[in-house]
């Protein structure tokens, strides 16, 4: 839906519960003992189920905090719970009855973990060629824990920080959570990062990603982050966090023991004239709610770090221009940047997520007509595809015929940032690939987008 109310009936309700008032120590809810919490009764039986059946495929975490956000009077519906919460339309019918029927019967773990890997690796788990295209090399050796795509920038994936405070239902690195280790970036030391950025001089920018940083001990993220700060590497002068901690654990930089530790390591790498930007994630207003999200944040931002805010666009969650308008309100109220509204990727259930890019469009600039200036540093809708960032800007009438307006925020090849480019309009297209270009002069740009080029060497 892309009405004023959106997903749940009410744009950014106010806290509500033990969420607003400080919540207990951490503790990760999974399938294997949500049924022995009272939040388990709160589920009518055929949504008990779902968790139990969808689980078995794709990721599910989440903890005591998270639940508060959600408005139990209003299930399935609610925003927060369909963010969470598996849901049964999130499996091909036969696939969820195949599960289903071992699950009832209770099969041998093995036999539900071989059907689950059949339809995970249809699902198409690392997507944009991130397997082939982005794992670099250094003197001859592949760097698993690395991705490299864009000449600027590279990601590193800590071992210790592969798993998140709870797990976004629509999350494009679910094969990170699950048992498909041949399919997981992964690096335990940064040795192998130091060593690329010393033979990559071109780098500018250090993304730690997952999984989650924030999961980490202050302890352990001191150990990855130190090493970026010395003075052979003053090339690298910015550092990414890629977090949804202050969503789904604000505690982590408030109330937990070193949540002042990890506040004193983001003071040093500022100290040492590093830009550190925290790349929060929050899906919708809701999340920004409570006291202690706000607290979060205002302490991230005293560090000195900047602090930008991101999302994709899906459906059942903020597929309306009312939340993503109040979303990035709050944020500028917090003193966060809005960044990036994300098209939901190509991966894992991708069809109960997905919106036609036409209503994508629709969303982001509908908000934005009523937003500051301030707030209109969000770009989008983006779709991170395998030769780079594709954004739609909008649509035109090209020869007679309507078109998508398109271009590349970021590339492989930069060469093709900020060129636009048309693509035949479809207002069923969801993803990049279902376009076609509109002209001869498009074709090149559509094969960029949908190849790679060969993967960084040193």
């Amino acid at each position: 839906m892309s009405g004023e109310t959106g997903a749940g009936g009410r744009a950014g309700r106010p806290p509500h519960g033990q969420a607003a008032a400080g919540a207990p120590g951490f503790r990760a809810l999974t399938a294997g003992n949500i049924a022995g919490t009272p939040l388990w009764q709160r589920l009518p039986a055929e949504l008990r189920e779902a968790v139990l059946v969808v689980s078995q495929v794709l990721p599910f975490r989440t903890n005591g905090y998270v639940t508060e956000l959600i408005d139990w009077r209003h299930l399935p519906e609610d925003p927060i719970y369909q963010l969470t919460f598996p849901q049964r339309e999130m499996l091909d019918p036969a696939d969820y009855r195949a599960v289903r029927e071992l699950v009832e019967r209770r099969a041998p773990p093995p036999a539900i973990a071989e059907l689950a890997d059949r339809i995970r690796r249809r699902m198409n788990p690392q997507p944009g060629g991130q397997l082939e295209l982005n794992v670099p090399q250094l003197a001859g050796r592949s760097l698993p824990g690395l991705q490299h795509k864009y000449a600027e920038t590279v990601l590193f994936f800590p071992s210790q920080a592969q798993t998140c405070h709870a797990y976004c239902t629509y999350c494009f690195r679910w094969a990170q959570f699950v048992d498909l280790p041949d399919l997981r970036f992964s690096a335990g030391e940064t040795d192998d990062l130091v060593g690329y950025l010393r033979a990559h001089r071109e780098v500018t920018d250090v993304l730690i990603t997952g999984g989650d940083p924030l999961i980490m001990s202050a302890r352990l993220l001191r150990r990855y982050l130190e090493p970026l700060l010395a003075a052979d590497l003053e090339h690298v002068r910015s550092i990414r966090l890629g977090t949804k901690a202050p969503a789904y654990w604000p505690q982590r930089l408030v109330g937990d023991a070193d949540a002042d530790a990890v506040l004193r390591l983001f003071e040093d790498v500022v100290a040492a004239g590093r830009h550190l930007a925290v790349m929060t994630h929050f899906s919708h207003p809701v999340e920004l709610s409570t006291p202690l999200a706000r607290q979060c944040i205002r302490r991230l931002r005293a560090t000195g770090a900047e602090v930008r805010l991101q999302a994709p666009v899906v459906r059942h969650v903020n597929d309306s221009a009312a939340i993503w308008r109040e979303l990035c309100s709050l944020g500028v109220q917090l003193g966060m940047v809005p960044y990036y509204m994300f098209v939901a990727r190509d991966t894992g259930p991708r069809s109960y997520f997905e919106l036609p890019l036409r209503e994508a469009h629709q969303i982001y600039a509908e908000s934005c007509r009523q937003l500051s200036g301030l707030a209109r540093t969000l770009r989008g809708p983006i779709m991170s595809t395998t030769g780079g960032k594709v954004r739609v800007l909008g649509s035109a009438s090209l020869a007679g015929q309507e078109v998508f307006v398109l271009d590349f925020l970021q590339a492989r090849d930069p060469e093709r940032v900020g060129c636009p480019f048309f693509a035949a309009m479809d207002p069923k297209a969801v993803w990049f690939d279902d376009l076609s270009p509109a002209t001869a002069a498009d074709v090149p740009f559509f094969a960029h987008a949908r190849s790679g080029e060969r993967r960084h060497d040193g």
